[in-house]
């Protein structure tokens, strides 16, 4: 617990200042709350015993220093009131800072176990409460004190048993307070979970929405929608139930000591212990003991929701990334391109098949590698391997006889170039999609490696050139655009070593012929792996791989495989209807 509270004190540092000042304006606004009852205890204890001129003359002075004190305390709201929430607006963008890049930190694993809307909820609605908690907590709780505090202490001075008559209040309602603590904090953590849920749904659907209109399924999807949501009630049900019961119940506590203090006040009156000056006295700071009540009430439900939201943020970055830089890892420099597979063997997870099992391969350096087989057979598993998106369980994979993990990541991954069957463009313009590839490019270079992709024809032909914005995800363009688009970010970065994952199963004839010759263009003098979904685009490969779930099956080139008649032989007739 302590290493929590320390991690989350430690957001505060760079606004140490703002903090003190903050909490400068915070005391001065709860001392002037507390001096107004005086200063009226004062003017009705003394006015009724001077003259006309010299009560008018009082009044007017002491009406006076109110207005000050009125002023002034509308300078310390305004400063708690708006620097306060940008302290915790700028705590909040650290936070948000700090879990996105984590995100960026880790690998495909944990990714392929998430859910997006989790992850958003988690750098949005979780991190907003967390910052209301770190602005308000520590500014209420002082405040709260210093009422309590500075009300008892004044109060005690005019009348010992009606002050521990109204104080006593406070044990009752700590002793409530602890009791729904607990409750309350469970019920906000699953409202949490149940908000990133509905978030989750939202994005799985209106990303899929084309999907949904396709199928005809918006019927489907809102009541999906509706079952989530209702969920989300559900847990809010359970939350605001003890809210209700708290809030009421203290609430009903704060009432009972102002006729606790009228009651008792009445008696002492009767008594002659207690002036009439002292009892409106006591009326007014009833004001500066209920309000820092209420405001801990507050801080209770804006704590269980700040701190709810502190575990779910802390739970994110403790995941450690599965995949980092070794202590000695080096950047790889001079890349020919050589890659070796030395008795590699991997699955995903605990539990499950391996999906690679003892793999030998030695890929030369500019050598073109086509890799094929039945689907589950390990294909794109196997060239994942090569970045680290994922790393092997037993064996060692080597580029230019260096093992990929005592290489830096960074390095390691810039000098590959992948082009995958779904093609992922950002919602930006067609120049910055293939920057993408490398950011620091110029417009020029970026046109050169458009022209080198057999891009830059049809880019021109776009409503605004280079500057055409795409749309989410590409969606305003074809698929063989969005591919030759992904080639020339991938001829932008220029790499030693080139994926191509399926790249035009997913294309017609014409679109396909036009992105193979750009991926031929693209693949000279550089390492290529090839996973093909249709063969008769790698009859020219120098190397064929037949890749199944029992591992490489045969090697070659398209001829001899062929002469072989064997799992490539097979598949090919298959796929390109040849004569058996």
């Amino acid at each position: 617990m302590e290493h929590r509270w320390k991690r989350l004190i430690s957001y505060y540092k760079p606004y140490r200042g703002l903090f003190l000042a903050d909490t400068f304006f915070a005391i001065a606004g709860a001392g002037i709350s507390l001096a107004i009852p005086l200063i009226v205890r004062y003017i009705t204890g003394n006015v009724t015993k001077l003259s006309g001129g010299a009560a008018f003359d009082l009044i007017l002075r002491t009406g006076l220093f109110l207005v000050v004190l009125a002023l002034a305390e509308c300078l310390c709201n305004y400063f708690i009131t708006y620097y306060g929430h940008m302290m915790g607006t700028k705590i909040e963008h650290d936070m948000r800072n700090d879990v996105f890049s984590h995100y960026q930190k880790l690998s495909f694993h944990f990714y392929d176990n998430q859910k997006v809307g989790q992850l958003l909820s988690r750098i949005t609605t979780d991190l907003f409460d967390i910052s209301e908690l770190l602005h308000h907590g520590p500014e209420d709780v002082m405040i709260s004190a210093i009422k309590l505090a500075g009300s008892f202490l004044i109060l005690i001075q005019i009348n010992v048993p009606l002050t521990l008559i109204t104080f006593a209040f406070i044990p009752l309602m700590l002793i409530y307070t602890l009791f729904f603590n607990g409750r309350m904090q469970k019920a906000y953590k699953a409202n949490k979970a149940r908000i990133a849920d509905v978030n989750t749904q939202i994005e799985d659907s209106l990303s899929g929405i084309r999907t949904v209109k396709s199928f005809g399924n918006e019927d489907r999807e809102m009541e999906k929608f509706r079952r989530g949501n209702q969920r989300f009630v559900e847990s809010r049900r359970k939350s605001y139930w003890y809210m209700a019961w708290f809030q009421s119940v203290i609430s009903a506590m704060t009432t009972m000591v102002t006729v606790a203090v009228l009651i008792g006040g009445a008696y002492f009156m009767t008594r002659g212990s207690l002036a009439a000056a002292d009892l409106v006295t006591y009326l007014l700071y009833i004001n500066n003991f209920t309000d820092p009540i209420k405001k801990l009430m507050n801080f209770t439900e804006q704590f269980q929701n700040g701190w709810s939201g502190y575990l779910r943020f802390l739970e994110v970055m403790a995941v450690k990334p599965d995949i980092a830089d070794a202590a000695d890892a080096r950047a790889l420099t001079d890349v020919k391109g050589e890659v070796v597979f030395d008795n590699v063997s991997f699955r995903y997870d605990e539990g499950l098949d391996k999906v690679l099992n003892h793999i030998s391969l030695k890929v030369e350096a500019g050598e073109y590698l086509a890799i094929v087989g039945s689907s589950g057979g390990g294909k794109t598993t196997l060239c994942s391997l090569i970045p680290r998106f994922y790393d092997v369980d037993d064996g060692r994979i080597l580029i230019d006889g260096k093992d990929i993990r005592q290489i830096k990541l960074r390095s390691l991954r810039s000098q590959i170039g992948i082009v995958q069957q779904d093609v992922y463009l950002f919602m930006e313009n067609v120049m910055e999609n293939i920057r993408y590839g490398r950011p620091d490019a110029t417009d020029e270079e970026v046109m050169e490696a458009a022209k080198l992709a057999n891009a830059h024809e049809f880019i021109m032909q776009l409503p605004q050139g280079y500057q055409t914005d795409i749309g989410q995800r590409g969606v305003k363009l074809s698929g063989g655009q969005k591919q030759r688009i992904a080639i020339a970010r991938v001829f932008l970065k220029n790499p030693a070593i080139l994926i191509f994952d399926e790249a035009t199963s997913a294309l017609d004839n014409e679109s396909e012929k036009i992105v193979q010759q750009s991926m031929e263009a693209l693949a000279k003098g550089r390492t290529t792996f090839v996973i093909a979904h249709r063969l008769s685009t790698i009859r020219n490969a120098q190397k064929i791989l037949v890749l199944s779930e029992h591992g490489i099956e045969e090697e070659g080139t398209h001829r001899e495989l062929l002469e072989k008649n064997g799992a490539y032989a097979h598949l090919y007739r298959a796929d390109t209807g040849a004569p058996a």
